[in-house]
């Protein structure tokens, strides 16, 4: 996957998402927006996974 921001990332399936809820869904295309969200849902919780650790390492090192 190319490289994106956790915004850009977020942007992405807001889009694919209201594509699937104003009925816009293209056969032809389904299961790639489906694979590509499911993409960006992965990118997404990897980097708040890494937010989460940095945050508890700052917060550790603060009350040591």
């Amino acid at each position: 996957m190319e490289k994106i921001g956790y915004s850009q990332a977020l942007a992405q399936i807001e889009a694919i998402l209201n594509k699937f809820q104003q009925g816009q869904l293209d056969v032809d295309t389904l299961a790639a927006d489906v694979r590509r969200a499911t993409e960006l849902i992965r990118l997404c919780r990897e980097r708040l996974a890494k937010a989460e650790k940095e945050v508890e390492s700052a917060l550790k090192e603060e009350n040591s």
